[in-house]
């Protein structure tokens, strides 16, 4: 679906990126996904929450982990955007009553 989503950038104000905690072996691909979005111009403005999902797995990598193998402190130093991160399991709903307080918060910042 990457090479569409462009079509859906205008007027965008929050961008939900989520990765899979579990599957460590595709990070790498949507590491370079998220680049490709912080990058575009249309979403300079945009806020993005980047989402930790699976987390009620046993296998999943934690947080701190997953933050090192995308460069996460890298990626705040650069980015144009507000950048946020949130762990949640969308199967057990956890973390989703924080994902939808951002959405609803207008003052979001970095975290």
């Amino acid at each position: 679906m990457g090479p569409i989503w462009s079509s859906y950038y205008g007027n965008c104000r929050s961008l939900l990126f989520m990765l899979d905690a579990s599957n460590p072996t595709q990070l790498s691909a949507s590491c370079a996904q998220l680049l490709g979005l912080l990058s575009a111009e249309q979403l300079a403005e945009a806020s993005v929450l980047i989402l930790f999902n699976k987390i009620d797995l046993p296998c999943y990598v934690t947080v701190e982990e997953m933050k090192s193998l995308i460069r996460l402190p890298d990626l705040l130093a650069c980015a144009k955007q507000n950048i946020s991160t949130a762990e949640i399991s969308a199967r057990k709903g956890t973390g989703v009553s924080e994902v939808l307080r951002w959405l609803q918060d207008p003052h979001r910042t970095n975290s």
